[in-house]
């Protein structure tokens, strides 16, 4: 891992980087100016993720981060930009319905080190799954929706919307008397 002087040993920047890449999340937005010293206070990686700092804290407490955060002399949490890297990744995978305790556990199988690469991949693999399912789902609302989009257009292009959907009040079963 020459060349790679601001990650911890037991860190696997290639993956994240990679990852992040993969994922399009190396946007300018997303990337923080360079700094001296490399340090990022928690206030600056809520902005750089759109996370709160109740939500950095919550990450950190639940063990989503890959490395321990350490603390400056003052107390304060320092974060580098393969913090901000990893966060936005975890978010991607958030968003797209992985569960907390499965993002932690891709974490921890990463912060293990190599010789779980077949269980990461497996994790991920499980997830593709699953998003893969939901969008198909998701393409089967839509074209019930878009249906019914053409449908609106073509009856307001000609005028003819009366009683186009016009659902009847909902009645109830009368109570049977004898039942009460």
């Amino acid at each position: 891992m020459s060349g790679d002087a601001g990650n911890s040993p037991g860190e696997w920047p290639d993956e994240r980087t990679d990852a992040v890449d993969r994922a399009g999340l190396d946007e300018p937005a997303a990337r923080l100016p360079d700094q001296a010293t490399n340090e990022l206070s928690i206030g600056k990686v809520a902005e750089a993720t759109g996370l709160s700092v109740h939500a950095l804290r919550f990450f950190e407490r639940e063990g989503l981060f890959l490395r321990e955060i350490p603390r400056s002399g003052g107390g304060r949490r320092v974060y580098e930009q393969a913090d901000v890297d990893w966060l936005l990744l975890c978010g991607r995978l958030r968003d797209s319905g992985m569960p907390i305790a499965t993002i932690r556990r891709f974490a921890t199988l990463v912060r293990s080190g190599p010789g779980n690469e077949p269980d990461r991949l497996a994790l991920l693999q499980e997830h593709e799954r699953a998003v893969r399912a939901k969008i198909d789902d998701l393409d089967a609302c839509l074209e019930v929706i878009h249906g019914k989009v053409v449908t609106y257009e073509q009856h307001l292009r000609v005028g003819t919307t009366a009683g186009l959907w016009a659902p009847t009040p909902l009645t109830l079963p009368r109570r049977d008397s004898s039942m009460q």
